[in-house]
């Protein structure tokens, strides 16, 4: 089975970060998004993929032929881009005639999910999770038998809870293919754009059998606060809670879960949890937790939580010298 993976979007949301680099390879948990899906994706043993990219695009090309050059890989560019329906139509040629079907996941998503278990379920599956505010989501409607009786997009009204996480496994490729054509042919647009969602829905009403697949956890890392989110919940996994010797960071103290990338200099520092800090990067005096910091930078006499920090940054906080005397009181927040 191919893998399909949009990763065209600009990433508005994840600004500043997003103005040099694709939102697919901001990192997170030692590792940047596209990784931690291509990862996933490689051990349930998918080797063929596609790679839908725009906004910044020859980064993510350079990416993905550095790190992994094992893979087959195939570029389709998407410009302009107007929406997921769009952007699988433009790649409709590279997957439609395969006869094992297509597998589709967005390059904004990391999702817990026994994939081979997935690709193994008959017919059409949509991965899914129930959310609080499902008005924010492309939304599934469930009939009887547990079949997918409808397919939305950012309803005003939802009838359910359980959104669409961005992983799609499509049985018949060719069938998708024709889906996609019609909804550009017959100009179907939802909130502006052309939606895989409207696709799925005309499949339905062909007489299409769906079904649902629910997920452990779902990160949609396209905001600040999910994207901090997952970068804790994956430093949770036993390999960064195993004991390691940190004897070389002088003076320091730190506290796993963290991911410290090669070369990096801690002084007298307190790091964690939940820290992911890139390559050669200088940190000194400071005290930081629940953040990810990209490589090459420098932080010196900070505290800091809950903060992304781009690579080749630079942060100096405030030195003090104080002679205090009795009864006094200093508060600098």
């Amino acid at each position: 089975m191919k893998a399909i993976i949009p990763v065209a979007g600009i990433g508005s949301r994840l600004r500043p970060h997003t103005h040099t680099q694709p939102k697919s390879l901001v990192p997170v948990a030692g590792n940047t998004i596209l990784g931690h899906i291509i990862d996933r994706l490689t051990a349930a043993g998918l080797t063929e993929f596609v790679f839908v990219v725009g906004y910044l695009g020859d980064k993510v090309v350079r990416y993905v032929k550095r790190h992994y050059p094992q893979l087959q890989a195939t570029f389709v560019l998407q410009e302009p881009r107007e929406g997921l329906g769009h952007a699988l139509w433009l790649a409709r040629d590279t997957f439609r005639h395969d006869p094992d079907g297509v597998l589709i996941l967005l390059g904004d998503t990391i999702v817990d999910v026994d994939l081979p278990a997935l690709l193994a379920t008959p017919g059409t599956v949509l991965a899914v999770k129930e959310v609080k505010t499902p008005s924010l989501f492309g939304l599934v409607e469930i009939g009887p038998g547990g079949r997918v009786r409808k397919v939305v997009e950012k309803p005003t009204i939802p009838k359910s809870n359980f959104a669409l996480v961005g992983l799609y496994k499509l049985a018949d490729a060719e069938r998708l293919a024709l889906a996609l054509e019609w909804l550009m042919a017959s100009n179907v647009r939802t909130h502006g754009e052309y939606q895989l969602t409207d696709a799925l829905m005309h499949l339905i009403e062909q007489g299409e059998e769906m079904t649902t697949a629910p997920v452990d956890n779902w990160f949609d890392c396209g905001r600040k606060d999910t994207l901090l989110e997952a970068n804790a919940r994956l430093l949770n996994r036993p390999e960064f809670l195993e004991a390691r010797d940190y004897s070389e960071f002088t003076g320091s103290v730190i506290i796993p879960p963290v991911s410290i990338g090669h070369g990096c200099r801690i002084e007298n520092s307190i790091i964690g949890p939940n820290v992911a800090i890139g390559d050669k990067t200088i940190v000194q005096s400071t005290i930081l937790s629940n953040s990810i910091i990209g490589s090459y930078s420098e932080l010196r006499f900070a505290v800091m939580h809950d903060c992304i920090v781009g690579s080749d940054a630079s942060f100096r906080g405030m030195n003090h010298s104080l002679n205090i005397g009795d009864n006094t009181e200093i508060d600098y927040s």
